[in-house]
């Protein structure tokens, strides 16, 4: 293995080639840097990746010809970029994404890689970020690998022997970290609301955020709780530290955090780092449905940005305007909703920061439905619990408004009858 400079590593990227980009805290900014140094002499490269950390230089206006990006997952560095032309989203299930590259159907020329040193062996990890990632290292013609002592060594599906690297060179830095808050009041009455529906035992898939957050901090009576979540962070480490979690109910990979991918403080890098309690695998196993489905009380925590009244959720889009991304939530769902006494569950806060109610007759125009109505079983505000599973479109309703903010309550049963033609709440 031979290190060379960043600028000499991406050298060999031509105009038309399409460049999967390693994503979250695993973003290898030195060779992003290094390839948009290159921009006037380039056209139309097409970088894909899930959503990254940090500056988005190559999505800036004056390279746009000679870059155009495909985000599997719209990160905050580019909501407000996307032109759907030159910087657009491209939705599918991350459980799909790894057979999308392997097919062909989407190609891959080029990989750009954040990885571990190489052990005695000669193999380095993909660290905080397996994900989709391993599938694009295996099918990609070119493997260029941003080498970093500070990411760590992650056990699981991620190991890559230096002969599989085309080009490696040398970037150490401080990964990117995403620092656990304090809930508010009423992420904390979310989060109490959600911890009574989970019971001792249960294995969970919780995200990032506020309502996340409030969730984990909820569950310190529980129990022999364990993980098998697309992602994890801080709040799951706090819960393994105090005893909560311990892997021991599971019946895939008993003993260990299963995971695709990482984000959160140096302290949580810092404990998975040649941890072999802590595994991450492709997305194409730990958000199959069939896999989540084999372990017993699987509880599968999503937000929205809205639900309407029948049960449908938008997740990934405020009207047109993308946000986020399908990402695992239907995976998921769909997955705790098969396994033994498990339990898919929408959290979300009755009204946005704004005041506007979460809880809608209709969803918006242009507002993409994730989660289908008949997938959605249990919904959780800070006002309660509605158990929709088996339920009418008149019955939804009339759980739906009863969790929605009092001061929105008559407005949602107008709408109902008016929408629904004489419909009686």
């Amino acid at each position: 293995m031979r290190y060379v400079s960043a600028l000499e590593a991406v050298s060999d990227i031509r105009s038309g080639m399409s460049v999967f980009v390693h994503g979250g805290a695993a973003t290898p900014h030195l060779l992003l840097d290094a390839l948009v140094s290159r921009a006037q002499d380039l056209r139309d490269v097409e970088l894909i990746h899930l959503h990254t950390e940090g500056d988005v230089p190559y999505a800036q206006p004056q390279v746009l010809k000679s870059f155009k990006v495909t985000n599997l997952f719209v990160g905050p560095n580019l909501r407000k970029k996307l032109d759907y032309q030159r910087i657009d989203y491209l939705p599918c299930f991350l459980s799909e994404v790894p057979m999308l590259f392997r097919s062909g159907r989407k190609r891959l020329d080029v990989a750009l890689i954040q990885v571990s040193p190489p052990d005695i062996h000669g193999f380095c990890t993909l660290g905080v970020s397996v994900d989709v990632a391993l599938a694009a290292v295996e099918t990609a013609s070119l493997v260029i690998a941003q080498v970093n002592a500070q990411m760590p060594r992650v056990h699981g599906d991620g190991f890559i022997h230096v002969s599989k690297i085309h080009y490696f060179t040398e970037g150490e830095g401080k990964l990117p970290e995403s620092v656990w808050t304090v809930p508010s009041g009423v992420d904390q009455q979310i989060g109490k609301n959600v911890s009574e529906l989970i019971e001792d035992g249960s294995t969970l898939q919780v995200g990032i955020g506020d309502v996340p957050n409030a969730v984990l901090a909820s569950l310190q009576d529980h129990r022999h709780l364990g993980v098998h979540s697309e992602m994890w962070s801080d709040g799951i480490l706090h819960l393994i530290e105090s005893g909560v979690i311990d892997h021991s109910r599971k019946k895939v990979h008993p003993g260990k955090l299963v995971a695709g991918f990482a984000l959160g403080s140096q302290r949580l890098y810092q404990f998975m780092h040649d941890n072999p309690t802590v595994i991450h695998l492709g997305a194409d196993y730990v958000n199959s449905p069939s896999i989540i489905a084999r372990n017993p009380r699987v509880c599968a925590i999503n937000s929205a940005v809205q639900i309407d009244l029948t049960g449908q959720i938008c997740a990934d889009s405020i009207g047109h305007s993308i946000i986020s991304g399908v990402g695992g939530q239907m995976d998921f769902m769909r997955g705790a909703a098969l396994s033994e006494r498990g339990k898919p569950i929408i959290a979300l806060t009755s009204r946005t920061k704004k005041g506007v109610s979460r809880v809608v007759p209709s969803l918006i125009i242009g507002a993409g439905v994730v989660t289908t109505r008949a997938h959605v079983h249990y919904v959780v505000t800070e006002y309660g619990v509605a158990d929709l599973f088996g339920k009418t479109l008149h019955e939804r309703s009339k759980l739906l408004v009863g969790i929605a903010h009092p001061d929105d309550r008559d407005f949602l049963e107008r709408e109902f009858k008016r929408v629904f033609r004489g419909s009686v709440i």
